[in-house]
């Protein structure tokens, strides 16, 4: 998935909440309308300018979303302060508005924030809806072309205020030249082929097949059960939550824009997710997030609440979080649905057997105290 050929500039911003990588923005830039205030974004992305008058470094490399409000915009640029305060364009402090005539229609649309006419510096924010109020006194000079699932990310921080709890970090930035990858799929080996985020996916949603679409969740899960077989648990654990995301935007897109959506279709979706959920919890157990997997779970079977696995699962979950009479019901009720599988008679004998222990050893106590 390359940069298309436009003549615009595009450039990235490579974004991380904490220390969990969530993945690019692209965007593409209005030179032909707005070349000053585009020479000032693309150069503070590159970084080519050097230190500013300030004595900080002129880049967006290492700066923060300092200002977030949700389903309207996120805020950043400045790279002094991190507070709204700061910031320098390259020109200098402060430079003119250039062409007021783009207009706020949508998500995903690159303006500069200011703090009246005539004083852009390097702050800049991206809209997460229409904002037709801030038409006519910022300077829009760009659009999401890529990551605007990013961006929605941000949009869903905690804050304070409006101060995200979460550093909110640009950790790397850039142009990309004609050609160049977007950079927004992974290249690690596996069958995995998408982008983390499915509205930046070439997969035509609105014509493929419900065979066509569970493939491609199914090749993500499959990236998943790659690297479970690796013990790799964490990255297993993205590539299920990527699955997941995949199939509740097919189920999203196909409930409102396709009529031919039907049961069957709905049927085909509700497994998928089952399955990565259950995948999903077994990570999480193996990486001792216990409510993690019994929450999974939980999912799973208010999907398909006659699935052995979900049950059984679970109740793996409740025992190694010692909750044993959780454990044990849910064990007997997969016992139920499947009466000879060995695993889970093995697993309810021993949360059975535990139990007991359990009561010998209180029994021992109370009688202790009674001596």
């Amino acid at each position: 998935m390359s940069a298309p050929l436009s003549g615009k500039p595009h450039v990235f911003l490579d974004v991380k909440i904490g220390e969990e990588i969530i993945g690019r923005i692209v965007l593409e830039l209005f030179a032909d309308t707005c070349p000053r205030t585009v020479e000032n974004f693309r150069a503070l992305c590159t970084g080519e300018k050097g230190i500013g008058k300030k004595g900080f470094p002129l880049h967006l490399k290492g700066c923060t979303f300092h200002r977030i409000i949700e389903n309207f915009m996120i805020q950043g640029g400045d790279f002094t302060d991190h507070n709204g305060t700061g910031g320098e364009s390259i020109y200098g402090d402060k430079f003119e508005d250039e062409n007021l005539e783009h207009k706020h229609t949508s998500a995903g649309v690159l303006s500069m924030a200011n703090a009246g006419p005539n004083t852009n510096g390097s702050q800049f924010f991206i809209t997460l809806s229409d904002t037709p109020h801030l038409d006519g006194k910022h300077v829009v000079f760009g659009r999401v072309v890529k990551g605007l699932g990013v961006t929605n990310v941000l949009g869903k921080v905690k804050t304070d205020g409006d101060k995200p709890v979460e550093r909110c970090e640009i950790y790397d930035c850039g142009e990309l030249k004609s050609g160049d990858s977007f950079g927004i799929v992974d290249d690690d080996g596996t069958v995995d082929t998408y982008p983390q985020f499915p509205d930046d996916s070439d997969v035509n949603f609105e014509e493929a097949t419900m065979d066509e679409l569970a493939k491609v969740v199914n090749n993500i899960k499959d990236a998943g059960n790659t690297f479970f077989k690796k013990q790799e648990y964490n990255t297993a654990i993205k590539k299920y939550q990527k699955s997941l995301s995949y199939v509740n935007y097919i189920k999203e897109y196909n409930t409102s824009k396709r009529s031919d959506f039907s049961d069957a279709d709905a049927n085909t979706l509700d497994s998928l997710a089952v399955s990565c959920l259950l995948n999903h919890a077994l990570c999480s157990s193996k990486l001792g997030w216990f409510d993690k997997a019994i929450s999974d779970c939980s999912k799973a079977l208010e999907l398909d609440n006659t699935n052995p696995k979900a049950y059984f699962r679970r109740g793996q979950a409740y025992n190694l979080s010692n909750d044993t009479d959780a454990a044990k019901a849910d064990l007997e009720k997969a016992r139920e649905l499947e009466p000879n599988d060995k695993g889970i008679l093995k697993e309810l004998d021993t949360v059975v057997k535990k139990i007991k222990a359990q009561r010998e050893k209180e029994k021992k106590i109370y009688a202790k105290l009674f001596q």
